[in-house]
């Protein structure tokens, strides 16, 4: 594929009114791949040079509000946060031009490149086999890789609500590949917020010079993970001893999305053993190949599988105070940063799911015939379709609304919005999964109808990023404490 795309001219694409061209990233810089072979070569592109002025400028335009502008079309920041103590307003999810060019691009990238891919890699039947570098480096090399950084860092900070809405468009393509793409983007964000200056300056360059640099987080473990929803919190079992220096940690993480890919790590870690893991753990940053750090197992999902999860080995693996990440014993805190993004990006996953399913739908109930019509003229399935699309665009709104207000939390943000947006979209594409499969009949259980597939994928969120049902026990805790 070719790394620019006229809108006008991209197979696939649904606004024809914009003719800008993308990629949206500086040429890639020298740095280091941390991993196990030399990254193919990648068109070198330019964001500032020969691009058209919306695009030159789209740092700025889509900056988080945080960092001086508001991501919002028709308004200033300061007109929106100051008119009567302003609340999330739905208007400003309209997309704007250059919302419209970069969507674009990412569908054609989806259409030519991600879906022609996906069904081959998903039946590899090693996990380690589903996973694509060149992908990625095809994201690096379209600005998508590192479009959350922001521009002092080699990326275009880009906004949650602008994000969310790419991640879907990913996601319709392959939700294991958009899960290895949102897991960056709002690892990224969490650094920038939570990192100190010298955190920053030593590591977001190195992230945005390497077109392998894809990121992890480390929570789960194979005792606990959602344990601090309950009533009756534990510590984390991974634990980190005071030394000379530093911190020497022992223990494991599995289920780690993108664990054997990253090139760093935030980890969350037990410093207080007589403490929870809410205000016992110190969150540490680490780089692949750290000593006393290794990769342990690569679990063989039942979809997703674009996206490896892996086991974190920790044993007595030193990690230097330079390397905490906010306080000592506060890690909830930096989680607290995280939750917001987390949750619509992972949402936005799940719908990209829910999205393709219901196209499958309508493309075989326009084909398929039935008491002498097509299924399409039948009430009952016109009535499921109308259905199809009353979830997803509620479970999108949803979604916008998180994201925007992670990005302006003081207009109007709850912490229900940390929880919900994701359990309701996985419910939407689950649903829509097995009517998908009904309207299909007995060729949506065969393989080459791609039905199965999706069937498995949308499975998936009904567990990662938190399972639903612990995610209505947090949003209860915020809604009752």
């Amino acid at each position: 594929m070719r790394p620019t795309c006229s809108s006008r001219s991209s197979a696939g694409c649904r606004s024809s009114r914009s003719t800008h061209v993308w990629p949206l990233h500086t040429t890639a810089r020298a740095g280091c791949h941390s991993d196990d072979s030399t990254p193919s070569p990648t068109p070198s592109t330019s964001l500032r040079t020969g691009l058209p002025r919306a695009f030159r400028a789209i740092g700025s335009s889509f900056r988080r509000p945080s960092e001086g502008a508001f991501s919002g079309p028709g308004l200033r920041r300061d007109e929106a946060l100051t008119r009567h103590g302003a609340r999330y307003n739905p208007r400003m999810t309209a997309l704007n031009e250059d919302q419209r060019a970069i969507l674009a691009t990412v569908r054609r990238f989806v259409d030519e490149e991600v879906r022609l891919r996906a069904a081959a890699l998903d039946a590899q039947q090693n996990p380690e086999d589903c996973f694509s570098w060149e992908l990625v480096e095809q994201a690096h090399a379209l600005g998508i890789r590192t479009m959350t950084l922001d521009e002092q860092w080699g990326g275009l900070g880009l906004d949650s609500l602008t994000t969310s809405m790419v991640v879907e468009e990913l996601a319709t393509g392959d939700m294991g590949f958009a899960v290895v793409m949102a897991q960056t983007f709002k690892i990224a964000q969490l650094m920038q917020k939570a990192f100190s200056d010298e955190q920053r300056a030593r590591i977001l360059p190195a992230i945005a010079a390497n077109p392998r640099s894809v990121l992890a987080i480390g929570m789960s473990e194979p005792g606990n993970g959602s344990d601090k929803h309950t009533n009756q919190p534990v510590p984390f079992a991974t634990y980190a001893t005071r030394t000379s220096g530093g911190w020497i940690v022992n223990g494991l993480k599995h289920f780690i999305s993108n664990g054997n890919r990253a090139s760093h790590y935030l980890v969350m870690v037990q410093t207080d053993r007589a403490k929870t893991m809410a205000n016992g753990s110190t969150c540490f940053l680490l780089e692949r190949g750290h000593p006393g750090f290794t990769i342990g197992r690569v679990h063989d999902k039942m979809g997703e599988r674009l996206a490896n999860n892996a086991e974190l080995v920790f044993q007595d693996c030193l990690i230097p105070d330079a390397n905490v990440v906010g306080d000592v014993n506060r890690g909830s805190e930096v989680f607290a940063k995280f939750s917001p993004q987390s949750n619509a990006y992972a949402g936005a996953t799940v719908l990209g799911v829910a999205v393709t399913l219901q196209r499958k739908a309508i493309d075989w109930a326009k084909v398929r015939v039935q008491g002498g019509k097509p299924l399409i003229e039948h009430d009952g399935i016109r009535a499921q379709l109308a259905e199809m699309r009353m979830l997803i665009d509620a479970s999108r709104a949803y979604i916008h609304r998180a994201a925007w207000l992670a990005d302006h939390p003081q207009s109007g943000w709850d912490a229900t919005l940390g929880s919900l947006p994701k359990a309701m979209a996985a419910q939407a594409a689950w649903q829509i999964a097995q009517w998908t499969m009904e309207i299909h009949g007995g060729h949506g259980y065969m393989k080459e109808f791609g039905v199965e597939k999706l069937v498995r994928d949308a499975a998936a969120f009904l567990h990662s990023d938190g399972v639903n049902r612990t995610l209505f026990l947090k949003a209860a805790n915020a809604m009752f404490r």
